[in-house]
C-alpha cells in the first residue's frame, strides 16, 4: 500500500497586518536559502495548502504561501457578515503581495499559481516586472467579463439542468439579469439561512462545470467546511461582479510588460469553464512564454499537468 506523504511543516509563519483591519496569513517551506517562490491560489477566496508547496523541489526552492484577504487563515473571514469587503480588491491584493514580499527581504520571486491565481499572478507582474524572476500558470485566466460570463451563463449550454437550477434559485426578478451580481447580493443578505443557500447553490453550478472532466471529482468545490464555502462564494461574486475591478482586456493589452520574464502556461484541452483560447491569446502575446496544452485535464488537472509542472519548475530552479 502507497504511505501518504509526510507532512510538510513551514519553517517560518506568521500574520501580516496589511492595514484596513486585515491580518494577511503567511508560511515559508524548504531551504530557507533556496530560491524564491510565490504561490498565489485560486478562487479568490479560496485558500492556500501544504500540498501546494509539494510541486517544488524543496531543497532548491523557498516557497512562501498565503492566504489573500477574507479568507483561509487571514482575519477577518469574509464568512462573517461584518467583514468589510469594500476593502477586498485586487488592488488590495497587489499592495499585499508587495507588502508581504518586502517583509521577507525577497527582491524577486518565481510566481506559480492558477485559475484565479493567474490573473492576479500577471496583474501583479505586469505592475512590477522587475520582482519576478519567472511565472509557472497552470490553468490561465484573465477574468475579462467576457469569461465571467462564459463561465456563469455560456457554459450552461453544456450543462443545460445545472444551470436552470442556478438560475431559478435566484429570485424571480435576477433570473434573466447579472446572475453573478444577483448572487454577490444575495451573499450580503442579512439572513444566513439565503447566505448558506446562495453558496451551495453557486458551488453546485462549479461542481457542474468541471463534471465532464477526466478527472473531475464530485463535489469538488462542494465538498469543503460551512465557513469556507461562505468565504468562497462571497469574495468570487464580489470579484467577478466588478469585473475584478480591471480594464476589459488589460491584462492581455499590457503583456508586453512580461517581456523578460520566461513563462510557461499549461493549460487543459478539456477546461470548459476556462476554455484554452484564453491560454492561447497571452501565448501570443507574450513571446518569453511557451504553452503546454495537456490532452488529458481539464481546469482540475492531471497527473500530466503535475508532472508538467513539476518540470517547468524544475528547469528555473537553477536559473
Amino acid at each position: 500500500m502507497t504511505q501518504p506523504p509526510a507532512p510538510l511543516e513551514p519553517h517560518d509563519h506568521g500574520m501580516l497586518d496589511v492595514g484596513d483591519g486585515n491580518l494577511v496569513h503567511w508560511e515559508v517551506y524548504g531551504n530557507p536559502e533556496g530560491k524564491p517562490a510565490l504561490v498565489v491560489h485560486g478562487g479568490p477566496g479560496a485558500e492556500s495548502a501544504p500540498r501546494h508547496a509539494r510541486s517544488f523541489d524543496l531543497e532548491r526552492y523557498r516557497v512562501t504561501l498565503f492566504d489573500q484577504r477574507g479568507c483561509g487563515r487571514s482575519t477577518p473571514h469574509a464568512s462573517d457578515p461584518a467583514a468589510d469587503m469594500s476593502v477586498n480588491t485586487t488592488e488590495h491584493l497587489l499592495a499585499d503581495m508587495e507588502r508581504l514580499r518586502e517583509h521577507l527581504g525577497v527582491d524577486r520571486w518565481l510566481l506559480f499559481g492558477g485559475s484565479w491565481a493567474s490573473t492576479l499572478i500577471l496583474a501583479y507582474a505586469e505592475r512590477h516586472p522587475e520582482r519576478v524572476s519567472e511565472i509557472v500558470i497552470p490553468a490561465v485566466t484573465m477574468t475579462r467579463r467576457s469569461e465571467t460570463d462564459w463561465l456563469y451563463r455560456g457554459v450552461g449550454r453544456f450543462f443545460p439542468e445545472a444551470w436552470d437550477r442556478f438560475r431559478t434559485a435566484l429570485p424571480e426578478a435576477d433570473r434573466d439579469g447579472d446572475l453573478v451580481a444577483a448572487y454577490a447580493r444575495l451573499m450580503e443578505h442579512p439572513d444566513a439561512e439565503v447566505r448558506a443557500k446562495a453558496a451551495a447553490d453557486w458551488l453546485a453550478w462549479e461542481d457542474a462545470v468541471i463534471s465532464t472532466e477526466p478527472n473531475g471529482r464530485r463535489g469538488a468545490y462542494s465538498d469543503r467546511p460551512s465557513d469556507a464555502m461562505l468565504a468562497f462564494v462571497r469574495i468570487c461574486s464580489h470579484y467577478f461582479a466588478h469585473g475584478a475591478w480591471l480594464e476589459e482586456g488589460v491584462l492581455l493589452r499590457e503583456a508586453h510588460r512580461l517581456a523578460g520574464i520566461p513563462g510557461v502556461l499549461i493549460h487543459g484541452r478539456h477546461d470548459l469553464g476556462s476554455p484554452v483560447g484564453t491560454a492561447w491569446e497571452l501565448a501570443q502575446a507574450w513571446p518569453d512564454a511557451k504553452l503546454i496544452v495537456i490532452e488529458d485535464s481539464g481546469h482540475t488537472g492531471s497527473d500530466t499537468m503535475r508532472d508538467e509542472i513539476r518540470a517547468a519548475l524544475d528547469r528555473f530552479a537553477t536559473r
